[in-house]
């Protein structure tokens, strides 16, 4: 189970070097992220204001593999690597055509509306299992 999204590298997202500043993969991904769980039809807005529940990184590993420069059309792939009952860990790539520039493993759990650790929804795990994911 593998999301694309695609991007373009703006000026504002390089450095004086014209390359990505390094912290805006971090965006990308995030950006990613926000669309893939949009394409599975879960609504992180009703989830708050109903259920009180957001996610967020816990981690992040990534490597920096190659530079993006300005203009460049980007790939972000993302892919589920291990569903628990309280957290997500899902592979990203940030790759120009055939080239992986950039990789991630980032480890998302949820919390409450007071900042505790609550297991991941229900109906989102539904989701993650019916399309397939491994816990």
């Amino acid at each position: 189970m593998t999301h694309t999204y695609q991007l373009r590298v703006y000026y504002e997202d390089t450095d004086l070097a014209g390359i990505v500043y390094y912290a805006n993969y971090l965006k990308f991904i995030e950006r990613a992220r926000s669309e893939w769980v949009r394409e599975l039809g879960v609504d992180q807005a009703r989830l708050k204001a109903e259920e009180g529940i957001v996610f967020a990184v816990r981690r992040v590993e990534a490597d920096y593999l190659s530079p993006a420069k300005f203009d460049d059309l980007l790939t972000v792939e993302t892919a589920l690597a291990q569903l628990t009952p309280a957290r997500l860990i899902l592979d990203q790539a940030v790759c120009r055509g055939a080239d992986r520039l950039f990789t991630a493993r980032v480890t998302l759990v949820t919390l409450t509306a007071t900042g505790r650790p609550t297991r991941l929804p229900a109906e989102f795990r539904r989701v993650l299992e019916g399309a397939g994911a491994q816990g």
